[in-house]
């Protein structure tokens, strides 16, 4: 891949309290298998995100795991019942060791 994989989050800045929100998130990663072999018949090195983690004000509230089978450009989405303001920290987690982190802010009135 030429460019740094960008993961995206969409979920709204603010709710009230107790209610229960959606977050959708993506990241743009071609999540290569490892299967697949170029022009020149060179097997093409696996290059995924293996792990997605979501932490609301530093406390983990969803995880998964991803294998090969997973799409390019992965996308997640899960619920989150919102009860204090704070702000969501989302990394994906590739197998050379990279992360790349998002943060996105919640609100609650």
């Amino acid at each position: 891949m030429s460019t740094k994989p960008i993961g995206k989050v969409r979920l709204q800045s603010q709710a009230k309290a107790g209610e229960i929100i959606e977050v959708k998130t993506l990241i743009a990663h071609e999540m290569e298998s490892g299967q697949r072999k170029d022009a020149s018949g060179q097997v093409i090195p696996r290059k995924i995100i293996n792990r997605f983690t979501a932490a609301f004000n530093g406390k983990p509230v969803f995880e998964a795991e991803w294998y090969p089978s997973v799409s390019s450009n992965p996308y997640q989405s899960f619920f989150f019942k919102a009860v204090e303001s704070g702000e969501f920290a989302f990394t994906w987690k590739d197998d050379d060791g990279s992360e790349y982190v998002t943060k996105s802010k919640l609100t609650v009135a």
